[in-house]
């Protein structure tokens, strides 16, 4: 064969695809190759990644549970638990009535938090929407607050009362931000931001309304804290969870679909405004609960779900802002307690001093990269 023929075929055969072989010998485009290896390296660093949050919050959890100013051994903690008779009543009051269910209360409101704050960033497209910029936390903190210092109310009847003001939020921010499917997501921060002001207004004006016990009550929970929370609010809340954020989890799916755009989403059998709809109702679910039991934490929604896709390298995932959540407001919850000695900070605050400059921060990356 000749020499330019040769090279004719050498041009020819550059130009065809490249293939690789699968192990049964199945050619595979290089393409789809790229695109297989590329999902197994985020795989991997998806699973590492939940991995080291379950053990960053079973680390958090036991330094709660068993260190402070009183601390807790490892068996005596295990004797506390089964019931043994020889272990002294102090270790069991701090443990049983203290240290527990404010780990357990903070490991269930970080879950939520931090999945709800997802969930929310999710559908609006937007790392600065959560259910405490969205208004979704102050319709469930004024509903309580008007119930606890104007109805007197207390316990299931807060709960309630948070349920239904998260709910009424929530319906409004459908209805008012839904009417153009393409404008949902910029039209749904703007109303979410001009009812968590309104709403605002309305608590300064019960608390204005209050008596001093009344209002300093008041004033405590809205803040944001574990103190004094008992195991039957645990029991709602863990009730709760357990139910609303698997179904969470499941629509995932769906909700990335609507993070790509709403004709997209439309065009593959999601409807943007049904999947809203089902997610904003778990959300509120999750929210009033927490807020019931534990008051708006601050920041806490807000922060998991940048932290969560920057642990997974852009990628966003339910999942793993809720662990987020759960290690921030236990480790939160540990500095407030223990970190000034002899002052108990509640653990909104810490929350507040850390998520503030974050969300500076995350403004100021937002303007850099605009």
């Amino acid at each position: 064969m000749s020499a330019p023929a040769t090279d004719s075929i050498r041009k020819g055969a550059s130009l065809l695809p490249h293939t690789a072989a699968t192990p049964d010998g199945s050619p595979v485009s290089l393409d789809g190759a790229a695109v297989r290896v590329a999902r197994q390296r985020a795989g991997r660093r998806g699973l590492l990644v939940i991995g080291g949050l379950l053990a960053a919050l079973a680390l958090a959890f036991t330094i709660r549970t068993l260190l402070g100013d009183y601390t807790i051994t490892i068996p005596d903690f295990w004797r506390i638990l089964l019931g043994h008779d020889a272990v002294p009543g102090s270790a069991r009051f701090v443990l049983m009535e203290s240290k527990l269910p404010r780990a357990v209360a903070g490991t269930l409101a970080g879950l939520a938090l931090g999945a709800s704050g997802a969930t929310f960033q999710l559908m609006a497209r937007n790392p600065l929407a959560s259910p405490d910029v969205l208004g979704l936390t102050m319709g469930a903190s004024a509903a309580a607050v008007f119930s606890l210092v104007v109805l007197r109310a207390d316990g299931p009847a807060i709960a309630l009362a948070a349920l239904a003001g998260a709910a009424l939020v929530a319906i409004a921010l459908l209805t008012l931000s839904g009417s153009r499917p393409g404008a949902a997501p910029t039209r749904m921060i703007l109303v979410g931001i001009a009812l968590s002001a309104m709403l605002t207004s309305v608590v300064h004006w019960v608390l204005l309304r209050a008596d001093v016990y009344r209002a300093h009550e008041a004033m405590v929970w809205l803040t944001g804290s574990l103190t004094g929370v008992t195991w039957t609010q645990i029991a709602l809340l863990a009730l709760v969870v357990a139910v609303a954020l698997p179904l969470l989890l499941a629509t995932a799916r769906e909700l990335h679909l609507v993070e790509l755009g709403d004709d997209l989403a439309a065009g593959v059998g999601a409807p943007p405004r049904a999947v809203r709809g089902r997610a904003l109702s778990l959300v509120v679910l999750l929210v009033a609960a927490t807020t019931s039991v534990a008051g708006p934490i601050a920041f806490v929604a807000f922060l998991s779900g940048p932290i969560a896709r920057r642990l997974l390298g852009g990628r966003a995932a339910i999942g793993a802002a809720a662990l987020v959540g759960a290690v921030v407001v236990v480790t939160a919850d540990h500095l407030g307690a223990y970190a000034i000695p002899g002052v108990n900070l509640p653990v909104g605050v810490i929350t507040g001093l850390v998520g503030a400059p974050f969300l500076l921060w995350l403004l100021t990356r937002e303007r850099a990269s605009s």
